[in-house]
């Protein structure tokens, strides 16, 4: 839900090892180029947030090797650039085509954003923002050939994509779905959106600038609907990567997903000394690699700590 801006000093320490080495290998890529995409083909840019390193090349052409793009969704109160400045160069370097939208920006609420202070989405109505995901997905299709993609998402990002599978026609559009402590089932936000009812004019004032958040709530009408059809849909392989340390989606193993295609990861079950939390996890060297291998099952290596 709460995805937050960039990561503490810790977090960044711990992130540092992949998000260097990535950035310093960013132009390296398997995936072979092409004359740009046309005028119409480029999304527009909403508040011009920059993309992060590696994304958004509408020159990029998949490789057999890495036949999908990678869709890259960021969580609420963030932005394509703060949440995706470690996993976009390293995917990058391993040859995918990336990119990444900016969704459920409000105007008048989120700031337009300049140097430092930038922008931040996640903010508008989530089946809004998840007709903009379908949006983004027909332009990255239409501009490099593919016929499906890969979607990574962090927090509302993570949840995002199961609406636009389900309801918006995504199913036969998108391949895989991996989500980093996605807030698939709603959230207690530790317990404090159990006071809503108590203090009402609060609440009221927070849902008017933040309508995802409402969305998010464990048994918003939202989440009534989504949990009208099953978690899951044919076709499509889902894997969730959650840590018992999130604060804001909680409990955190409400993020798991049921259904036959599914892949339920705890961190900690794979780095017992992982204190990545719910902002650290999308910055989290280890994580990032469980997302590299639920993305190239086929060629999967072992998961250390890191």
């Amino acid at each position: 839900m709460l995805a937050g801006g960039p990561a503490t000093a810790a977090q960044a320490a711990d992130a540092s090892p992949i998000a260097s080495a990535a950035t310093a290998a960013t132009a390296a890529t398997e995936a072979t180029e092409a004359p740009a995409a046309s005028a119409a083909e480029l999304p527009p840019d909403g508040d011009t947030v920059a993309s992060p390193p590696g994304a958004n090349d509408w020159a990029c052409r998949p490789s057999a090797a890495h036949p999908n793009p990678v869709v890259l969704v960021h969580g609420t109160f963030a932005n394509r650039y703060e949440n995706w400045l470690a996993l976009s160069p390293e995917l990058k370097r391993r040859g995918y085509c990336v990119f990444a939208l900016d969704y459920g920006m409000v105007p008048g609420i989120t700031s337009s954003g300049s140097g430092l202070l930038l922008p931040i989405g996640g903010l508008g109505p989530a089946a809004d923002s998840a007709a903009q995901l379908g949006r983004f997905v027909d332009l990255v299709r239409g501009a490099t050939g593919a016929a499906k993609v890969d979607i990574v998402g962090h927090s509302q990002g993570g949840m995002l994509p199961n609406y636009y599978v389900k309801f918006l026609g995504g199913a036969a559009k998108v391949d895989k779905v991996i989500g980093l402590a996605p807030s698939n089932h709603g959230t207690t936000l530790s317990g404090i959106a159990n006071l809503a009812p108590y203090l009402p004019r609060v609440t009221e004032l927070i849902y008017t600038a933040c309508a995802a958040c409402r969305d998010q709530v464990v048994d918003s009408a939202f989440n009534r609907r989504m949990a009208t059809v099953a978690d899951t849909v044919p076709g499509v392989a889902y894997t969730v990567i959650a840590t018992v340390y999130d604060e804001v989606v909680t409990p955190y193993r409400t993020q798991f997903l049921s259904g036959p295609n599914v892949n339920n990861v705890v961190l900690q079950d794979r780095c017992p000394v992982s204190l990545a939390e719910h902002v650290a996890i999308a910055f989290s060297p280890t994580a990032l690699h469980l997302v590299a291998n639920a993305l190239d099952p086929a060629h999967a290596t072992p998961v250390f700590c890191s």
